[in-house]
């Protein structure tokens, strides 16, 4: 049906007849010539129709935006003056002999050419034709060439790509399970891979060595702009390697996917850092080192104070007290300042108190702030010689238990960077170790896997972990990209009676044990290898190439933020005939009973 796609038409084929088939771009009629910017998914050229061919013109004259055609003609030169240098076929145009029209469209509900300001709904309900849009299908191809280098590159480091099983049993993994009934064995449910965490350990444990996969995971959670139910992830694992070793091979992995695919190079090595550190300097435990702030420690010069407001989280074990210094920040105004104060609220913080440095040699004068009263001149010194601060700047100040101070700093020192343009270097990556093994759930007043509970510790004392879970340390490790954690891998548990320990720390009963994990139990007696892995978030990592806002940009069909999809209409209801088939009935929400 086609010689050439309309994106590769060039110089070389000057003269040469060529037949095309694709969708109208754009149709022009100038005076008594017609332009043609046929598209497909390699770009686009422009053919011509003139009177001379009567019948390949009048069927031109019926052409819209659209319309899908089959087109024959001669490759000429480009009359002088009408190139187009932004296109690769902008030498070239093609003096049509015919045309087809394959298939009328009805005028889609938004341009494809262009620029767009169309709502997200319109443009996932109506996605087919969103992803005729350029962006769009640069996107979907650099996604292609992404995942064929990652293949690629896995393929010769000796790693074999095999698949698991996509109905499964339902595991602890820190979200909802999707869950999808059995006709067969009626009352028993499926659940949908949160990962494949289980089946690549067991595959290492039946000797595989080395696995990767591009498998599609499953979480019934709350969604953000980088998070979706349905999602795809790059698994991999790997036997009788430490981390340093995995760490190697994923490290030039990415960098060389980045050097293939985008032309940037990468540093070597990434920089490490551990997650105390992270947490301490940037609040988070995946900072964007693009941005130079640093959150700074000042619980002890503050811990005496009268301010009940600092010294009390000062002097709480669970607290914290932190400042964070903007360079020529005091230009900002009032009403810039409490609009940062609303934006950290969002993550807890009951407010945020500020000093502005208008004069460092003047000292206490030099200072404009409604907490300067409170504040001594030891403790204001303090302050100024830790932050750094220079005349001109201002700080902001944190107090309350740490993960609020934490999260809602780490949040503010991203938000400036971007909005007083403060961002250095294009791409910053680096490693995140050392993580704790635990955290305490407070609302369930008990411990849980920080990562998942297949995470070995760093150091393996049976008695020391039950007296002190807080303190100790994995061996897992993050890979961060500009402020995103695009992977994240730990070595395994390969002895049965360390992972036998580490779910009884969890509280988990021994029948509960049983019931959930008895076959990785048994398959660790059976000779299991010192393993581990690491599984990247392949939407997230080509969002990040991409330059896209959200993972939602750069996925064929996706999810809506309330996880619903436009297009199809799902989730939706299912007859009673099907649920009777399956053993399930439907029961009226609680509130809705009640209101009856």
């Amino acid at each position: 049906m086609r010689t050439h796609y309309c994106g590769q038409v060039t110089e070389a084929d000057i003269d040469s007849v060529v037949e095309l088939a694709g969708w109208v771009h754009r149709r022009r009629d100038h005076g008594g010539v017609i332009f043609i910017d046929l598209r497909d998914r390699e770009g686009l050229v422009q053919v011509v129709y003139d009177p001379d061919k009567p019948e390949s013109f009048a069927e031109a004259e019926h052409v819209r935006s659209e319309y899908v055609l089959r087109v024959s003609g001669r490759v000429r030169r480009r009359p002088a003056g009408t190139e187009n240098p932004n296109l690769p076929t902008g030498a070239v145009e093609v003096l049509g002999d015919t045309l087809e029209i394959l298939n009328r469209a009805d005028t889609p509900p938004f341009p494809v050419d262009g620029d767009i300001e169309v709502n997200e709904e319109t443009r996932l309900r109506y996605r087919y034709i969103d992803l005729r849009r350029p962006e769009m299908l640069q996107r979907m191809r650099l996604r292609s060439t992404v995942v064929k280098a990652l293949r690629a590159y896995l393929d010769d480091e000796g790693f074999m790509e095999m698949e698991t099983p996509m109905l499964t049993k339902a595991t602890p993994e820190g979200a909802r399970d999707y869950l999808v009934p059995s006709r067969t064995h009626s009352g028993h449910f499926f659940a949908l891979p949160q990962s494949p965490q289980l089946f690549k350990q067991l595959l290492m444990m039946a000797g595989m060595d080395r696995y990767y996969q591009v498998v599609r995971c499953f979480r019934d959670e709350d969604l953000r702009a980088d998070r979706q139910p349905e999602f795809t992830q790059l698994d991999i694992e790997t036997s009788f390697l430490d981390e340093n070793g995995i760490m190697d091979i994923m490290e030039r992995m990415i960098r060389k996917v980045f050097k293939q695919v985008l032309d940037v190079d990468l540093p070597d090595p990434f920089p490490r850092m551990s997650y105390a550190e992270s947490m301490e300097r940037y609040g988070v435990d995946r900072p964007d080192l693009r941005v130079p702030l640093e959150l700074v420690s000042i619980d002890d010069l503050l811990a005496d104070v009268e301010f009940k407001v600092f010294s009390g989280p000062a002097k709480d074990p669970d607290g914290r007290v932190a400042a964070l210094c903007l360079p020529c920040g005091c230009d900002l105004s009032r009403k810039e300042i409490d609009e940062y104060t609303k934006f950290v609220s969002i993550y807890g913080a009951k407010g945020l108190a500020y000093v502005k440095v208008n004069d460092l040699q003047a000292g206490r004068d030099g200072l404009q702030s409604p907490i300067l009263k409170f504040l001594t001149d030891a403790a204001i010194d303090g302050i100024l010689q830790r932050t750094g601060a220079q005349s001109g700047d201002l700080i902001f100040f944190g107090a309350d238990k740490t993960r609020v101070v934490n999260e809602s700093l780490g949040a503010l020192r991203v938000r400036l960077g971007k909005d007083r343009n403060l961002m250095q270097g294009e791409w910053k990556p680096l490693w995140v170790v050392e993580f704790p093994m635990f955290e305490h759930d407070e609302q369930a007043d008990r411990w849980v896997a920080l990562h998942h509970p297949f995470t070995s510790p760093s150091v393996f004392d049976p008695e020391a972990l039950k007296a002190n879970p807080g303190k100790a340390l994995s061996r897992a490790y993050d890979m961060v990209l500009n402020g995103s954690e695009i992977g994240g891998g730990s070595i395994r548990i390969h002895k049965p009676e360390v992972q036998d320990a580490v779910f009884h720390l969890l509280g988990m009963e021994e029948q509960e044990i049983r019931d959930k994990f008895g076959f990785l139990i048994d398959a660790l007696r059976f000779g299991a290898p010192p393993h581990g892995g690491i599984a990247f978030g392949l939407d997230r990592l080509v969002m990040l190439m991409a330059g896209a806002d959200s993972i939602r940009e750069v996925m064929v069909f996706p999810k809506t933020q309330t996880a619903a999809c436009p297009l199809t209409g799902a989730p939706a209801e299912v007859g009673d005939p099907q649920l009777r088939e399956l053993g399930i009935r439907l029961r009226k929400p609680v509130a809705e009973a009640k209101s009856e």
